[in-house]
């Protein structure tokens, strides 16, 4: 059986610690908000430069004005409300945020480190109570594959608006990361298994988890982190909200975890202003760079480079994995 290691004794015997602080909640369920890890000002700033940026493609699109909210006045998106195209990933804003010290912090103190690598990952604008689209499902899924044992990624979401009962937002499997090991061993045939950092999950596998969803709410400036073995999902907003959900979906691991291959890699894509999968680390797979219409031409908007392009400080340059620590 190929089975990848824990990246290190320390995190295989993580689950045992007594910390007395957030990281026992986060070993014990698999998630853990952090409040206030931007300052709530600041947090609802980063949205309005979201907003910005929504708005920079002369359509017609109003924020204020819902029968506006439709697919032809927006960039496109995918089945998720995430976008990934227009090289958003690389937007001034979007970096500005992964490098705020409270997000940086965090992440730092559940790895042991600060010498971090962050995703290149995506924007998710949530317009409630679309009439041009149809809802969506669950999805319930891990972000990490069966050859993988341990904590290996943590991925992480930027909140910029609020994220209550009835509105757009995380739903997770408390607990479930536990199990993940003993799910795959016992219930699966590892001759189905896939390299690929996803699995969905059957209603009847989720049965077998036993395990109740629930709906993680938070507020502008708030940092959830969950264990890529947890069973999650985005849900939509309910008829009941008018909240625009905004976040940044931000995942960081140690430098230390990627192979120089990997390295290069990563560097190659965000020199193309490239987006990549959850995983900053490993699993370094370029996501399509032009934005793709439903009949397969490219958008006449697309971009192949940020509107506003970020600085490249030292920091920004060690995170995207160019710069050595």
């Amino acid at each position: 059986m190929a089975i990848l290691p824990v990246q290190s004794a320390l995190l295989a015997s993580a689950p045992q610690l007594e910390t007395n602080d957030w990281l026992d909640e986060f070993y014990n369920s698999g998630y853990i908000v952090i409040k206030n890890a931007i300052p709530k000002a600041r947090a609802i700033a980063y949205q309005q430069r979201a907003f910005e940026w929504l708005n920079s493609f002369g359509t017609d699109l109003d924020l204020e004005n819902p029968k506006t909210w439709v697919k032809e006045n927006l960039p496109i998106q995918s089945k998720i409300n995430t976008f990934h195209n227009y090289a958003v990933m690389h937007e001034k804003f979007i970096w500005e945020a992964r490098q705020e010290p409270g997000v940086l912090e965090a992440f730092s103190k559940l790895w042991g480190t600060d010498e971090l690598l962050v995703s290149f990952d995506s924007l998710n604008v949530t317009l409630p109570n679309r009439k041009d689209v149809p809802r969506k499902g669950a999805w319930q899924h891990v972000d990490q594959g069966p050859f993988r044992r341990g904590l290996q990624c943590v991925q992480g979401i930027i909140n910029l608006s609020y994220a209550g009962p009835e509105d757009g937002g995380l739903v997770v499997y408390p607990g479930s990361h536990r199990l993940f090991e003993q799910f795959f061993d016992t219930t699966t045939d590892e001759a189905t298994w896939s390299k690929k950092d996803l699995y969905l999950f059957s209603d009847s596998q989720l049965e077998w988890y036993g395990i109740q969803p629930y709906k993680v709410c938070a507020e502008p400036g708030d940092l959830i982190m969950w264990d890529s073995r947890l069973i999650h999902y985005g849900a939509e907003p309910t008829k009941n909200s008018n909240v625009i959900r905004t976040v940044i979906y931000a995942s960081y691991t140690p430098a230390s975890f990627a192979t120089k291959e990997a390295l290069a890699t990563k560097a190659e894509i965000f020199r193309q202003w490239g987006g990549t999968t959850h995983w900053p680390h490993d699993n370094i797979v370029a996501r399509e760079r032009k934005a793709i219409r439903e009949d397969g031409t490219i958008d006449p908007k697309d971009r192949s480079e940020p509107l506003n392009k970020p600085g490249m400080t030292d920091q920004l340059l060690r995170l995207a994995g160019l710069k050595a620590y």
